[in-house]
């Protein structure tokens, strides 16, 4: 391959004759020979993450069928960044297989593209459709035969978003490529991470930036000597480097770990006390429960909830469903009276949280987290205490505020129920009984190969 030009070496393929020929390192190649449903690139910067993901969706499209594919960005502007120039360079400048409708956010195939596809047009039209997952709504109007996640392991790609991508892909059983650095503890991590010697559906290829060509090693041993005389953070050459996870500046709750706090579900015999917190919303109300083991004095959180668009009265009716037992229950901020007003009306007794103060409730929480066990069914709950962090300075240090604090409503009622929690029975006011008895009445493919094409 002498001759190649520079463009040539740092991207995953090259021109020869009129034939695209893919020229992908060993990681990039691992990706390809995958056959798992589930296909996690997780690799330091500039290391072909993203370069890689449009090869990887046209095996797709070429093996599945026409139908419809998904591109998901956390962000609109990453995506016109990133991963949207690489695949135009891709499927309509090199391949010449259809246009992209800027408004639409659509890439839709012609006849042209089908022919050089599939040897002949289709009767069922073909179309790359892209999204970000700051709307997780925007994603849940397609069905869709595969998808490609650029940086899904950012902060703003949310549980939300992976879940509704799943439910897209569910009747075609879609594979997916994730393709990202690692940024923080959630359910990246959780989900398909520490799952993946467990879950034949799950291969996860990891590799540091070192392992494309065009990345220099003398750039990879500065940051690490400036590791070493501490003048760049460990942690973020780790994950940004090297792509191995670990705890990242400004985590609020350092002190999880999920080897002990998180366990699988066991039964909750009813006579253990039983306490809930609950964060009040019109679009996110959240509610997380705990049972307390009076022998062990360890803590159960075994069940939350999140969703919005009811009422106080249905909120009530779905939060005691299934549930034996009063729970003591604390939620909202103490300007919430009306909120705790309704739900003490539809006969969940809701008291106000001993403290008002955020710092204080989020320092009760933390001191729980030893005699805390999380069931591994609460998903949301263990992705927002991975993801739950502070800002960062310029010099990575964190400061005072909280990252993107209106997004963890799950977190918001854990801190009210701890707020109580922590001080034992010392607890905030009860609000008037209703005069009505209470509701509580219990007791995989893709393959190697060059594409060639008349260019």
């Amino acid at each position: 391959m002498s001759g190649l030009t520079k463009q040539a070496i740092e991207q995953p393929y090259y021109v020869d004759s009129g034939t695209l020929v893919r020229r992908f390192h060993p990681g990039q190649w691992a990706a390809t020979d995958s056959r798992a449903r589930f296909v996690v690139v997780l690799a330091g910067t500039q290391g072909g993450k993203t370069s890689y993901g449009p090869f990887w969706l046209y095996d797709e499209v070429e093996r599945c069928g026409p139908g419809d594919y998904l591109v998901v960005t956390p962000t609109y502007p990453l995506l016109k960044l990133k991963a949207l120039p690489v695949f135009l360079n891709l499927f309509e400048n090199l391949l010449n297989l259809g246009k992209y409708y800027k408004a639409d956010k659509v890439f839709e195939f012609d006849a042209l593209g089908e022919i050089r596809t599939w040897g002949k047009e289709q009767e069922v039209s073909t179309r790359i459709i892209f999204g970000h997952a700051q709307d997780p709504e925007s994603l849940e109007s397609a069905t869709a035969k595969a998808a490609w996640l650029d940086e899904a392991g950012q902060n703003k790609f949310k549980l939300p978003s992976w879940e509704a991508i799943i439910r897209r892909l569910s009747l075609a059983q879609g594979r997916v490529l994730i393709t990202t650095t690692p940024y923080n503890l959630g359910w990246l991590k959780q989900q398909l991470w520490d799952e993946r010697d467990r879950d034949p559906d799950i291969e996860v290829i990891r590799f540091d930036s070192t392992e494309n060509p065009a990345f220099p090693q003398a750039e990879m041993d500065r940051i690490k000597r400036l590791v070493d005389k501490g003048r760049y953070p460990e942690w973020k050459f780790k994950m940004f480097y090297k792509a191995i996870f670990t705890r990242p500046a400004g985590m609020i709750y350092d002190n999880f770990n999920d080897e002990i706090n998180v366990i699988d579900p066991i039964t909750i015999p009813e006579s253990w006390p039983k306490y809930l917190g609950l964060d009040f919303g019109g679009v996110n109300t959240a509610a997380v429960f705990l049972a307390k083991d009076p022998k062990s004095k360890l803590f159960y959180l075994y069940r939350e909830y999140l969703t919005g668009g009811k009422t106080a009265a249905e909120h009530a009716d779905s939060l005691l469903k299934g549930e034996k037992g009063n729970p003591v229950c604390y939620g909202g901020a103490k300007s919430e009276g009306q909120w705790r007003n309704e739900f003490n009306a539809a006969g969940l007794i809701i008291r106000t949280p001993p403290v008002s103060d955020v710092e204080v409730g989020i320092n009760r929480g933390y001191s729980l987290i030893p005699s805390l066990r999380i069931f591994s069914t609460c998903a949301g709950v263990l992705d927002e205490i991975g993801t739950y962090s502070r800002e960062l300075d310029d010099a990575g240090e964190p400061t005072e505020r909280i990252a993107d604090k209106e997004t963890f409503h799950r977190l918001d009622a854990y801190r009210y129920i701890a707020s109580y929690l922590s001080k034992g029975t010392e607890g905030g006011k009860l609000p008037k009984q209703p005069k009505k008895k209470s509701r509580w009445t219990g007791t995989n493919a893709g393959g190697r190969g060059n594409s060639k094409w008349k260019l």
